[in-house]
């Protein structure tokens, strides 16, 4: 399985992983699915979905809207069935889950950008896009 890490250590804040993921995603909303929020010693710290091994999001999302893909152990949303109840977001241990700020129906979380490979091997765009390698795709 793969995973995003992230080196804090390297991150200097530009945003530049935040903007990829709005590119990739070309939402109506304009809403990233990561953020880097600054943490209480100043510096900042990206936050992406960890893909838990027992996603919290999963276990209370009473329609099936979270799931755990077992092929590639992404927790993946399903739109089409979502309730907007946010029970996947007061549940999340990390406060990383979000709604979209126009409707407040889409639950704004990352999906490792699946939708750019075919084999769901690709590196997501932030990835990709960042300019101080601060956030790699790695195998774990």
């Amino acid at each position: 399985m793969y995973r995003i890490k992230i080196d804090r250590s390297k991150c200097i804040g530009c945003l530049t992983c935040v903007t990829a993921c709005v590119v990739s995603h070309e939402t109506d909303s304009g809403d990233a699915r990561n953020r880097v929020v600054i943490d209480s010693e100043t510096k900042p710290a990206p936050i992406f979905c960890r893909h838990c091994e027992r996603p919290e999001c999963v276990y209370t999302c009473m329609t099936g809207a979270m799931s755990k893909n077992p092929e590639t152990g992404y927790v993946e949303y399903h739109k089409e069935r979502c309730a907007s109840c946010y029970m996947c977001i007061m549940s999340c241990p990390f406060g990383i889950l979000k709604s979209d700020s126009h409707e407040h129906k889409e639950i704004m979380k990352c999906n490792m950008c699946v939708h750019r490979s075919r084999d769901h091997k690709g590196a997501p765009m932030c990835v990709e896009k960042c300019p101080m390698q601060a956030i790699t795709f790695e195998e774990v």
